[in-house]
């Protein structure tokens, strides 16, 4: 009896650690203000985001993986199935072959059934009283009797070891024709080889042979556009110095006056040829622009005038703006007093009112006690 209620007592001490450790960890999350807010729990989801990143990774790998052996595995059955179709062709041939040489209608065990020349052949439908065909009507043989024992015996072994004979043949000639078929399909893998690679050898050397013209030719170019460059060179310090000798000839830098004259007046130019105007025209220009000057130095005087009325103006406004901020300013500062004396009493009369309520009214106040008997379980 004491053993069953220590154990009793063991099973609901642990039921009761049970529940307390739930209710600690209840308490953890209800009062976490985090965890309450968002009401999912973040590490688990990180978790499970990270976990199903690595997942999608894996798997993406694993199909690249897959696809590439796919790819693989494509080509090689490709070159298989090549290789098969090549192979049963050979046999097919072969085995043709075979049958036509050797494997003729008429060698055939079984040749008598679809003879055509059956009839032709066949013996008459009787030779003597002891004809085996007789029937037994006929009265020549009778049930029991087997007189051609010893020949049908005879005949029997003869036609076994010929069987066992022709076997015998036609598993060598099975034999020799696999071996045959297997030197063939060596010879044809050799020779096929062979002709690969001599097909690479004539590839790679009609490359060389065209790299070989493909450098000639190029080098043939350069040398050929380096000559024109040549050429082209003199050809244009030829033209530069034609050029420059009529240049320094010419009526353009030696700036005459007279070709610059039209053919339509004197008092008109041609405008590619003119080089410049006379003295009475210059001269004619700066009396103009020293008018121009003058009328703008009087120009300058006027605005500087209007400019200091303006200012004279705009002092006297701002003297007057300032005035009339200081008078705001004393009337914004005896209104601030008047509004201070009436905060002053009012604050004097609320301190009055609380502690009127602190000492009269809430003279029982709660404990800490009372505060702490909130927020003790998560029910």
């Amino acid at each position: 009896m004491s053993g069953l209620r220590g154990q009793r007592e063991l099973r609901e001490a642990a039921a009761l650690e049970w529940r307390r450790q739930r209710e600690l960890q209840r308490q953890s999350r209800i009062f976490n203000a985090r965890q309450r807010t968002i009401g999912v729990d973040i590490d688990a989801l990180n978790a499970q985001v990270k976990d199903r990143k690595i997942q999608e990774a894996t798997e993406k790998a694993r199909n690249e993986e897959f696809a590439n052996e796919m790819k693989r595995n494509d080509k090689m059955m490709c070159l298989l199935e090549e290789q098969q179709k090549y192979n049963i062709r050979s046999m097919n041939k072969a085995i043709s072959d075979f049958q036509k040489n050797f494997q003729k209608p008429e060698t055939r065990r079984e040749f008598d059934l679809s003879d055509p020349q059956a009839l032709k052949k066949d013996i008459p439908a009787r030779l003597s009283d002891n004809d085996p065909r007789c029937t037994v009507s006929g009265l020549q043989k009778f049930m029991g009797e087997d007189l051609n024992y010893a020949q049908r015996m005879k005949f029997q072994k003869e036609q076994f070891r010929e069987w066992s004979l022709e076997q015998q043949r036609e598993s060598k000639n099975a034999l020799a024709d696999q071996k045959f078929l297997d030197d063939l399909h060596d010879k044809n893998t050799l020779e096929l080889d062979q002709k690969i690679m001599k097909q690479q050898r004539i590839e790679e050397e009609s490359r060389r042979a065209v790299c070989a013209a493909t450098k000639d030719f190029n080098r043939s170019q350069a040398a050929e556009l380096a000559e024109r460059k040549k050429l082209a060179k003199c050809q244009k310090m030829k033209e530069d110095m034609d050029e420059i000798s009529s240049l320094l000839q010419g009526n353009l830098l030696s700036e005459n006056p007279e070709q610059a004259i039209s053919s339509f007046g004197t008092h008109r130019v041609i405008t590619d040829r003119w080089k410049g105007m006379s003295q009475d025209q210059l001269m004619a220009i700066r009396s103009f622009q020293q008018q121009q000057v003058l009328e703008k130095l009087r120009l300058k005087e006027e605005e500087r005038q209007r400019d200091a009325e303006w200012d004279r103006q705009s002092m006297q406004a701002a003297r007057a703006q300032l005035l009339l901020e200081r008078h705001q300013e004393r009337q914004n500062r005896e209104c601030r007093q008047a509004l201070d004396t009436i905060n002053a009493q009012l604050s004097q009369e609320q301190k009055s009112k609380n502690i009127y309520l602190k000492e009269e009214e809430y003279s029982n106040c709660p404990t800490s006690q009372f505060y702490a008997q909130f927020n003790t379980t998560s029910r």
